[in-house]
């Protein structure tokens, strides 16, 4: 263990102001509150506070994050208060000591990937507040990470390893600690796939014993290269870790014999253009590996990152990554937003301003927090904040020059999105290279991106299909849930009126909150949202109010919502279909495709809300024995401006032409064929499905009509479910 003096003069050598009294105060209250714990490794639970300090230490960190980790356990593991930290050792350390506590202090949720989102949740909500937070739980982790060979059970070993590897290594990776992340992957990876990095390991053993010392050779050779040119740089050599190894090896689908650069060295420089002046030295004296070459300086990452990526064949003929950098960017690489913790010696007229510690700086955390402020499910925010961990960058720009950074297979949606929500609700389109390209083309680095708008545009749930960002993703959702909310709320009212009518009564607010309280539903809104939703029948509502009572019609029992629907022409007595987006509260049946001017009928299914069929469909068969889901509907009178698909067969002579025929005659007639299925062919004849969108059914027919009249074509029907 870490004596006391020792952390005193760990924290005192970088920074002489130190508190040198809080921390020796820190050391000693931890060390009794803890008194006789005991670690999974037989070793006194005091050692676990201490070695986090160290590891913070070893990043220079002030001295309230350290006194914060020394005293990290005691309010959950001890008997220690809230109030007792404050007392002894102030305001500020009492609540990032808090902070970290709070991520511990769980309830059980029902599922495993429930419990990971509460704490990654907390997580999220404490380094808002305060990035120290996250800084002493990522060191807390990565002691936890070494030691976890300790813990007996081999399921909660492997659980502890997921986490770490899903959600505290890509974390690590967005502040900027590269090394704690590689150690944080490399430390899961042998929980995860123990052979793998075993099978790994060996070979790597097996080259050094065959190349000896070709690292400290390597390195010589390219400081001497670099220093023949003017350059003064340090040279340093490493091997990669085995988890980057196999992680490339899984990317790349190759064998370990197939993978060339597993050295990196870093080239550091004192000044920015030195980096340049390196980067043309080795290029110069090395072949350079063509399309390995990666300008993180005029470009950096988003965890602040800034340094050059070249692969040459080097010395010895060794394929070789090379990272040139300053010291400072070797210093934001290591360290990341560690590294804003430094203590530099005063010199005259410096001031050495505390760094900044509100969260709220990084734009990724704001983006995490919105995404957890909407998400529905604890399940929904871990799946679109891993979403936005993971993936690699492109960099795009707006017309004006703004890059945004976005995961590698973004598309012109997600940079929408990223620029603002409202740009990716109203998106119709973009010029990529100030060419118009689909929504769905996946950008490139260095692309220009401008979005096409529209008022009238709103999302549709394909585009979840189209996006790859959890920010996008998660806006999408809560637009469609919002708009889904609204539509089945107007629905639960249609019906709910019908119901009532039917039963001879009145829908008074009075009557109706009878039926909240005994449908255990919170609010009459949610009681209308379940009545469009299919959870509560419209049935059920009357008799919840009316016990006893059936619907009657005319002096007759009927089905609730089975009369058939009004012919045209007559007085519309169902429920109108106005303004509502397909695949929500209401959507179109695909077996009959139903279009304006067709009797339909809708059928409740829970949780989806009505599914609209032509009243001859045959589907509707199968509800015959549950009236109660069976819903008279009615085109809204005003006319829908929104297209309609409308389904027909055709059979064709098998001839040439015989198809451009068919599209020259659908498009004269003002239909767009959005889907054609081949269903039979012989020697004389083709059969065909083909879906055209059309504006009602009078449009299809007239369709139909001009199909039948070309001699090409043998018969036209239209496709019924």
């Amino acid at each position: 263990m870490i004596r006391q003096y020792e952390l005193v003069e760990r924290v005192r050598a970088y920074d002489p102001q130190a508190d040198e009294n809080l921390l020796n105060r820190a050391y000693v209250f931890s060390m009794k509150a803890h008194g006789s714990q005991k670690r999974a490794s037989g070793d006194p639970y005091f050692s676990h506070p201490l070695e986090v300090a160290g590891i913070l230490t070893e990043m220079k960190l002030d001295s309230n994050t350290i006194v914060t980790a020394l005293l990290h356990d005691t309010i959950e593991d001890t008997v220690a208060t809230y109030e007792d930290i404050e007392k002894l050792f102030g305001s500020k350390v009492a609540q990032l000591v808090d902070g970290v506590t709070k991520l511990s202090k769980l309830e059980r949720p029902a599922t495993e990937s429930a419990r990971q989102a509460e704490n990654f949740r907390k997580l999220l909500v404490a380094m808002s507040n305060d990035i120290r937070v996250l800084l002493v739980k990522l060191a807390d982790r990565l002691h936890n990470m070494r030691t976890l060979h300790f813990i007996k059970d081999p399921e909660k070993r492997k659980r502890i390893a997921v986490e770490t590897m899903e959600i505290y290594a890509p974390l690590a990776e967005r502040i900027g600690m590269q090394e704690m992340k590689e150690e944080l992957e490399d430390l899961s990876f042998a929980q995860i796939n123990p052979d793998a990095r075993e099978g790994i390991i060996t070979r790597l053993e097996f080259l050094r014993a065959k190349g000896g010392t070709i690292i400290p050779k390597i390195s010589e050779q390219l400081r001497r290269t670099l220093a023949a040119s003017g350059v003064d740089a340090a040279v340093q050599g490493r091997e990669k870790r085995p988890y980057s190894i196999w992680r490339k090896m899984e990317k790349k689908n190759i064998s370990f014999e197939q993978l060339s650069d597993i050295m990196a060295f870093r080239i550091i420089v004192a000044e920015l253009p030195d980096c340049y002046k390196a980067l043309g030295v080795i290029h110069a004296a090395y072949p350079m590996v063509p399309g390995r070459f990666k300008d993180y300086i005029s470009l950096p990452k988003r965890n602040g990152y800034r340094s050059l990526h070249s692969t040459v064949i080097g010395p010895e003929r060794q394929m070789i990554e090379v990272q040139i950098r300053t010291r400072e960017m070797h210093e934001v690489a290591e360290l990341g937003v560690a590294a804003h913790w430094h203590y530099k010696e005063a010199q005259p007229g410096a001031t050495n301003q505390p760094a900044p510690t509100d969260g709220m700086q990084y734009r990724w955390l704001r983006e995490l927090l919105e995404i957890l402020e909407h998400a529905s499910t604890p399940e929904e925010f871990l799946e679109h904040t891993k979403l936005e961990m993971f993936q690699d960058q492109v960099f795009c720009f707006t017309p004006k020059g703004e890059l945004i950074a976005l995961p590698k297979g973004a598309t012109p949606l997600d940079f929408a999105y990223a620029v603002h929500t409202t740009i990716g609700h109203t998106c119709v389109g973009a010029k990529v290279n100030g060419r118009l390209q689909p929504l769905r083309t996946v950008l490139n680095n260095g692309d220009q991106v401008e979005i096409v708008r529209s008022k009238a545009q709103s999302p549709s749930a394909d585009w979840e299909n189209i996006v790859v960002t959890g920010h996008a993703r998660s806006a999408i959702r809560r637009f469609l849930r919002s708009q889904q909310r609204d539509q089945y709320l107007a629905l639960g009212k249609e019906i709910l009126a019908k119901a009532f009518q039917q039963g001879g009564h009145e829908a008074s607010d009075k009557a109706l909150d009878v039926a909240v309280r005994a449908l255990r539903q919170k609010s009459l809104d949610d009681l209308y949202v379940a009545v469009g939703q299919g959870l509560v029948t419209g049935r059920s509502v009357v008799e919840a109010i009316f016990p006893g009572e059936k619907l009657k019609d005319q002096g007759k029992v009927v089905p609730l919502a089975r009369a058939k629907a009004t012919p045209r022409g007559g007085v519309a007595r169902g429920v109108p279909i106005k303004g509502l987006i397909p695949g929500m509260a209401i959507h179109y049946a695909g077996c009959c495709h139903p279009l304006p001017g067709d009797r339909i009928v809708g059928i409740v299914s829970t949780g989806r809300g009505v599914t609209v069929h032509s009243i001859d469909c045959k589907m509707l068969e199968q509800y015959n024995d549950q009236p109660e889901r069976w819903l008279d509907l009615a085109w809204s009178a005003d006319g829908d401006e929104e297209p309609h698909t409308g389904r027909i067969t055709a059979i064709v002579s098998n001839e040439p032409g015989s198809l451009s025929t068919v599209a020259t005659v659908i498009a004269k007639n003002l239909g767009n064929v959005v889907n054609l299925k081949f269903t039979d062919r012989s020697t004389d004849f083709v059969e065909m499905m083909i879906d055209i969108e059309v504006r009602d059914l009078k449009h299809l027919t007239s369709i139909v009509a001009a199909l039948r009249a070309n001699p090409a074509i043998t018969s036209v029907e239209r496709a019924r479910g």
